[in-house]
């Protein structure tokens, strides 16, 4: 990936950050820290289940600084548009902020994905049904996600990811939910 702005590479920074943090900070407390205290590597992870097709992701998909090509594919595949069965290849910056979000929640629990890339069809049938679909969203793009934990409030939620410093975050309390994206870093909702 090119690097052609300082916001790109300080996002990226600060998401690695974020990912050290709860390395760290997971370390003395957390008898599954990750790998990186042991010895092996750094890992990334990612824990989804999808309650509109049944379906359940649970996988490492980044290894010592590289993405493992076939989970790359199976996260296109799982954040389809569940509606029109498309798959987009999804950015993976926003999957970099939900896991890191993720480990700073420390929770086992998988997160509910409920919108990862929406197509046009989809997301213009959204608007129409509720005026806080936004037109050009990043959904169209495969670079947001729409995710609820059972355990954990969307305050918490909101905090951990807008504490990664990498995307958009967007609360959702009276539906529920939270919005990660990988574009601006801004926040909105309650």
């Amino acid at each position: 990936m090119t690097d052609n702005s300082s916001s790109t590479s300080i996002s990226r920074r600060a998401l690695l950050g974020a990912f050290a943090a709860t390395t760290v900070a997971a370390a003395p407390t957390y008898s599954k820290a990750f790998g990186l205290l042991r010895g092996s590597g750094d890992i990334r992870r990612v824990k989804m289940y999808s309650a509109r097709t049944g379906e359940k992701i649970d996988m490492i998909y980044w290894v010592d600084g590289d993405y493992i090509k076939d989970a790359v594919r199976e996260v296109n595949h799982f954040m389809r548009d569940w509606r029109t069965g498309d798959v987009k290849h999804i950015d993976l910056r926003t999957v970099d902020i939900m896991a890191a979000a993720h480990n700073l929640l420390d929770v086992s629990e998988p997160y509910m994905l409920l919108s990862g890339y929406r197509s046009p069809k989809t997301n213009a049938m959204l608007r129409r049904r509720s005026s806080g679909v936004a037109k050009n969203s990043l959904h169209l793009k495969g670079q947001a996600a729409d995710l609820r934990l059972a355990s954990r409030s969307v305050s918490q939620m909101g905090r951990a990811a807008m504490s990664c410093r990498a995307g958009g975050v967007g609360k959702y309390s009276g539906s529920n939910f939270v919005h990660m994206d990988c574009g601006p870093v801004r926040s909105w909702g309650g």
